[in-house]
């Protein structure tokens, strides 16, 4: 197992479940999701007791999961609630996820579902608050969840794989900070007096501003357990003070990493951009959430064939380098994380 399992990952989004059931595989569990009789987000194993058929292959009929090959219906705890013209409340129930609604997302706890704590989802500030915007997407990418993470936590892979939208020579040159507070790894970069990439020189038009002027650009990466990354990023007209400077002189975001492991070579990654000027404004969120997508395809096929590589050389051994450190801190808590879970049982029966 290289994933915790005791956590939330991001599962979905409410409108991947809007038509009817959703299949979708968590940490190598198969799941189906759908909305109850109380519209409440239910995640049961994508197993009918019957035949063994995808249970999200089925329907919704008023709140019940009605599979979709011989009609069993199966209830929100994953009991078996009927079947046409046979006794089934005797079959053995499927497992049943903890499954939360918030921020906009749908998280699953596939571990013990007795420790799943809903309090423990990430405060989200950007989430519930008019004076941002958020716009996103989804991709599955081949790899392992953690190199996506490291990938995350060194942006120097920008110069090289996004030259033309958000890479630039002086991210190569800047030297940045890392430090772990916790569980949570930070690594920070402040970039000054430089000119803007293509990508920043959009956002500043769009904020009002002149974008053929020097910048203070800087970029801020917090990873959280299990694999969540959250990245303040922006640019301020030079002089002003940077990442301090006002919201009148400046264009910056969050860019927002869910990072779910579908198997040990698989990933569903959740990308988007939370920003804080022009929140009302739906076109220009259109307008970054299609440039974002393109920046993040062009990671696709250097993580994909990364895997290959690593798949055929497993015994190589790769370098350390000082900008890998974000990465090499966060796998260190989650090896960290996966061990505790693995003693735990072991303390229990002792």
């Amino acid at each position: 197992m290289t994933f915790p399992l005791n956590t939330w990952y991001v599962a979905c989004t409410p409108d991947e479940i809007q038509a009817g059931p959703l299949g979708r595989q968590v940490c190598g569990e198969r799941m189906v999701f759908y909305r109850g009789p109380e519209q409440q987000v239910v995640a049961l194993e994508d197993f009918c007791p019957h035949r063994g058929a995808p249970l999200s292959l089925g329907r919704v009929c008023e709140g019940k999961l009605v599979c979709g090959y011989h009609g069993l219906e199966m209830g929100c705890e994953g009991k078996t609630v009927a079947m046409p013209g046979q006794r089934v409340r005797g079959f053995p129930a499927v497992r049943a996820f903890p499954a939360v609604e918030r921020h906009g997302f749908i998280w699953v706890w596939p571990g013990d579902p007795a420790q799943a704590n809903a309090d423990l989802i990430p405060a989200l500030h950007w989430a519930q608050n008019d004076e941002w915007a958020y716009g996103g997407g989804l991709y599955h990418i081949a790899c392992d969840y953690r190199l996506m993470v490291d990938n995350l936590m060194d942006l120097t892979h920008e110069t090289y794989v996004h030259s033309t939208s958000i890479g630039q020579p002086e991210i190569d040159e800047t030297p940045c900070q890392t430090r772990v507070e916790g569980d949570e790894v930070i690594t920070s970069r402040f970039m000054n007096g430089i000119k803007p990439p293509p990508f920043w020189q959009m956002a500043l038009r769009m904020n009002g501003l002149p974008d053929d002027q020097l910048v203070d650009r800087w970029q801020i990466c917090h990873f959280t357990p299990p694999s969540h990354v959250l990245i303040e990023v922006g640019v301020a007209l030079a002089g002003h003070g940077g990442y301090d400077a006002p919201d009148s002189v400046k264009a910056s975001s969050i860019v927002v990493d869910f990072i779910t492991p579908e198997t040990a070579t698989s990933i569903h990654y959740f990308w988007g951009m939370a920003r804080r000027f022009k929140p009302q404004d739906p076109a220009l969120t259109d307008q970054i959430r299609q440039g974002q997508g393109n920046i993040f395809a062009e990671d696709q096929e250097m993580l994909e064939r990364q895997q290959q590589n690593l798949l055929r050389w497993p015994d190589r051994q790769l370098l350390m380098l000082n900008i890998d450190a974000g990465g090499v801190q966060a796998r260190r808590v989650i090896d960290r994380l996966i061990a505790a879970e693995r003693t735990a049982p072991a303390a229990a029966t002792v």
